[in-house]
């Protein structure tokens, strides 16, 4: 487990900013799906005792991203195939909703931001640097949510957000399958600009339905090497 660095987290934040950092964690991949989670390595991270970091780990298990097992301690969820099926369209809708009405609101200072945001994140792509364009990447989705400006939509895209972003971490994009991604993010930009919201809506709902293709072919060599 990548432990690199320190964070100390101020005292009075307790378990709630504990969770946060630890759903960065899984986010960036610095915890993998299946790891057991070292407690003491933790605690010595974030400067902390292990009652606040046990409470953050008992929030993480309810949202369903680690297993607390008696006498074993916490380890990082595995996603099933099946989870994939149930959140990526939940998600695709979510944002589809999110496009359409970003469309309807956005100034043209909204889409030189998220044109400026889309382009960087192509030079992190010819750069091959996946962890940059990620970075990028996220943030053109959620400004969606933002200039969109519906808080319930965005509650709801930011609960299952982190389930979704920890799968994607851990799986690998193919080369073919990276182009895709930014072949879909080339038309979405090509709909905001159109204010085109209904096509938007439609490339977004397809957009998922290619992540989720993606993490099903990850998954598979993932739960070949567990079994062994």
């Amino acid at each position: 487990m990548a432990m690199s660095g320190t964070a100390i987290i101020p005292r009075r934040s307790l378990h709630g900013e504990l969770a946060a950092q630890l759903r960065d964690m899984l986010m960036r991949g610095d915890l993998k799906a299946g790891e057991k989670i070292s407690e003491q390595a933790l605690c010595a991270r974030f400067g902390v005792s292990r009652t606040p970091l046990r409470e953050a780990l008992k929030v993480l298990a309810n949202e369903g991203l680690l297993i607390l097992s008696p006498n074993r301690g916490a380890s990082v969820a595995r996603v099933s195939p099946e989870e994939v099926d149930e959140l990526f369209p939940i998600m695709g809708a979510l944002e589809a909703l999110a496009g359409e009405a970003a469309c309807a609101r956005a100034t043209d200072a909204d889409v030189a931001r998220l044109q400026a945001m889309h382009d960087e994140m192509l030079v992190h792509y010819r750069a091959n640097d996946p962890a940059a364009y990620l970075r990028l990447n996220r943030a053109i989705h959620e400004a969606f949510f933002e200039i969109a400006g519906n808080t319930s939509l965005f509650q709801l895209y930011q609960t299952l957000m982190v389930r979704i972003h920890a799968v994607r971490f851990i799986a690998q994009k193919s080369t073919d399958r990276w182009r895709e991604a930014v072949d879909d993010h080339e038309e979405m930009m090509a709909a905001l600009r159109a204010r085109d919201g209904a096509r938007l809506g439609e490339i977004l709902k397809l957009h998922l339905r290619h992540k989720a293709a993606m993490v099903h072919e990850s998954l598979g060599p993932m739960d070949s090497a567990a079994a062994e």
